[in-house]
Formats: C-alpha cells, structure tokens, sequence
C-alpha cells in the first residue's frame, strides 16, 4: 500500500490505537499474554477517511489487505451463498497475517431483519458465518469494517467480542482540516506552505476530508485553465461553490452522531467543529 498514516489528516486517537495494537501482533506479545487483535468497525461520515485508513493500516503494519464485497457473497443459487462465504473466510485465512477489508458494511447486511421472509434466511446464515468466524477465529486476519449507517446494523454485530473497537469518524475540525488541506496540496507537488491553510480551515468548516480534496483539484483545473499557478485563492474559490455533505445530510449526521455518542470511541480528539457561513455543527 502507498497510503501511510500521514496521508491521514487528523484522527489522533484511531492512529495512536492502530500503532499500538501493531505490537500487538508479535510472539512478544503471546508470551505477556495478549490475545491477537480481531478487528475494528468503523462507523461515519461519508469522505471522511474511513476507506483511507484501511489502506494506512495495512501500511503500518505490512500486512497484505484483501477486500471482501460482500454483495457479491448472494448468489440466486440455494446453498450457494453459504458456500460463497466459506470459501472468502478460507481465502482470508490462507493469506493470514493480512487485514480483511469490508467496505460499506450495512449494505451486505440490509436483508437480515426480513431474511426469514425474503430470502429464506439466506442472508441470516451468511451473517451467522461471518459473526462466529470473526468472533472465534484462530488465525490472524484483522478485520476492518467501514459502515456510514446505523440503521441496518443488526445489535448482535455490535456487541463486545465481535470487534475489539468501535470508532465514529466525524467530520474533521479546523485543526485537522488544516492538515488535510497541506496533505493534499502536499501530494500534488505543492509547498503547503505556500498557501493561506488557516483561511482555507476557516472557510471549509463542515467540510469532509473526500470535499477538501475535490475543492484542491478543482482549484486546480481553474488555474491550468487560467494559465496560473495554483494558489490559495483558487481553492477558495471550489470552496465557495461546493455545498457541503453537512449541509444536504444535516439531519443524517446528527442522528448518526448521537448514535455514536455512547456507543462508539471519536476517532478525533477535537469533538467540536465551528462553522461560518451559516453551517454550524455540532458533534
């Protein structure tokens, strides 16, 4: 993987468990009696990061990442959907050590309340699968599930033992907008420094960090179209004309965000974000 931590703006307290249970997977860590790591669920705004720590994860600890669609698990086929998730597990396990990366996980799991009437509880034996792997598996294969809703999520899932932890990612603060902003200007071959990055935090508030990105490469379409170097006042200007997710999904993330409140440890620690221009959040 390219992606590294550092390519990662903000989320202090999910990197500083990442390193730590890194160590967890040594035969050191056997013999103090630690058992192996089995994984996280990460729940938040959508292009805030999520997928990207997936990536800096198996960086961090050179392990090789497999990703698991599990839409493509159902098959029309009777028994063949059972068979489909079996055959991943083993996939996984032969390639172990390794992270086993489940993006959008809700969306796997949307058929369970109505399985026994819709499918013939197809999706509910799939699930029953993954859950008693997940939570007595021997070898090392460290799960990381992404979910951007709560909805669908059966309460069986949640509970201690099926992951280590749970993390909500929300929508970064100033400080950690700042830094996404560097972190891309930085990756296209840009001195950060060379831009105003507290006005560009300032003016993104309620941004995602998926936003800043497209607001930094829209800045610069603008400026090859205007035979320019990028500059400041070209990102502020994409920032200007972009109309935040916090803004379309208002009501969405609150909720989410409540959810979150007590049952999920902030990836961040900066749990309040400031808005201008009307678009005020509040975690």
């Amino acid at each position: 993987m390219s992606e590294s931590l550092t390519d990662v703006g903000g989320m202090d307290n999910l990197k500083r468990w990442l390193t730590k249970r890194g160590h967890a997977f040594s035969e050191k860590a056997r013999e103090f009696g630690l058992p192996q790591p089995k994984g996280i669920l990460l729940l938040g705004v959508q292009g805030c990061g999520k997928s990207l720590i997936c990536k800096a994860s198996a960086s961090l600890w050179k392990m090789p990442l497999l990703r698991f669609d599990v839409g493509k698990v159902f098959s029309g086929i009777v028994g063949s959907s059972e068979e489909n998730i079996r055959k991943a597990i083993k996939t996984a396990e032969a390639i172990s050590p390794c992270i086993l990366w489940i993006d959008e996980l809700e969306k796997g799991l949307s058929g369970i309340q109505s399985s026994s009437f819709s499918d013939a509880g197809t999706t509910a034996r799939v699930f029953g699968t993954f859950l008693t792997w997940q939570q007595e598996k021997a070898v090392l294969v460290f799960t990381v599930a992404t979910c951007n809703s709560v909805e669908n999520l059966p309460p069986e899932l949640l509970r201690k033992g099926r992951f280590d932890e749970i993390f909500f990612v929300d929508l970064p603060s100033d400080a950690e907008r700042r830094d996404i902003f560097s972190v891309h200007i930085t990756k296209r071959n840009r001195e950060s420094e060379s831009f105003d990055l507290d006005t560009l935090s300032k003016v993104s508030s309620g941004f995602s960090g998926a936003e800043i990105e497209q607001a930094v490469i829209s800045g610069m379409f603008d400026a090859f179209d205007d035979g320019a170097e990028l500059g400041t006042e070209h990102i502020l200007q994409a920032v200007y004309d972009t109309v935040p997710l916090s803004v379309t999904m208002k009501e969405g993330i609150e909720h989410l965000r409540k959810w979150a409140s007590t049952r999920a440890a902030p990836a961040s620690e900066v749990v309040t974000v400031t808005n201008e221009h009307d678009r005020k959040v509040e975690i």
